[in-house]
C-alpha cells in the first residue's frame, strides 16, 4: 500500500469516529433529517478522504436508486453512501450527494453523536422519529431507508 494523502478541511468539519480522519465541512451539510437503514444520517453536499465501492442498485422507501458505499480513507470504515442516480423524478435532487450516518462520525466539536441528541437540543418532539419525518417531507426532503 502506497503512502496515504489526506484533504485537510480548512473550517469546521465532521470527521471518522474510528481515525478522526475529516471527512467534511459543517458548511456542506444539506440535512440533518435523513435517515439511513435504521439510523440517523447526514446529507452533505461534498464529502472528502473517502473511497468508493462499486456501483449497486438500491430498492429504498423513496424508490430505487443507484449508489456507491463510501468508506473512509483512513481506516477502512464504510460510512454510508453516494447517490449516483435516482429513477424517481422526486428524487434527482440527491445524485452526487452524500449520506453519512451519524453514528459513524464526530461532530466539528470532536463529539460522538447521541441518539438522544435532538431532544436535549431541542429539536426533537415527544413522537420522535415520527416527527422528524414529518418535517424532513414537509421540507421535501426524506428518509432514505435501504429496505433490500
Amino acid at each position: 500500500m502506497g503512502r496515504l494523502f489526506l484533504v485537510d478541511l480548512e473550517g469546521s468539519s465532521y470527521s471518522c469516529k474510528h481515525c478522526r480522519t475529516p471527512l467534511a465541512l459543517k458548511a456542506d451539510v444539506i440535512s440533518k433529517y435523513f435517515c439511513s437503514r435504521n439510523r440517523r444520517a447526514y446529507l452533505f453536499y461534498n464529502v472528502e478522504n473517502v473511497t468508493c465501492g462499486p456501483r449497486e442498485d438500491r430498492m429504498m422507501i423513496t424508490g430505487k436508486h443507484t449508489v456507491v458505499d463510501i468508506y473512509c480513507v483512513g481506516c477502512g470504515s464504510i460510512l454510508g453512501w453516494k447517490y449516483i442516480y435516482a429513477y424517481e423524478k422526486a428524487h434527482k435532487y440527491k445524485e452526487g450527494w452524500f449520506l453519512i450516518e451519524r453514528c459513524k462520525v464526530l461532530s466539528p466539536a470532536g463529539t460522538p453523536y447521541v441518539a438522544n441528541q435532538e431532544a436535549q437540543d431541542g429539536q426533537q418532539a415527544r413522537n420522535g422519529q415520527e416527527t422528524w419525518m414529518a418535517e424532513e417531507a414537509q421540507a421535501g426532503g426524506g428518509m432514505d431507508v435501504d429496505i433490500a
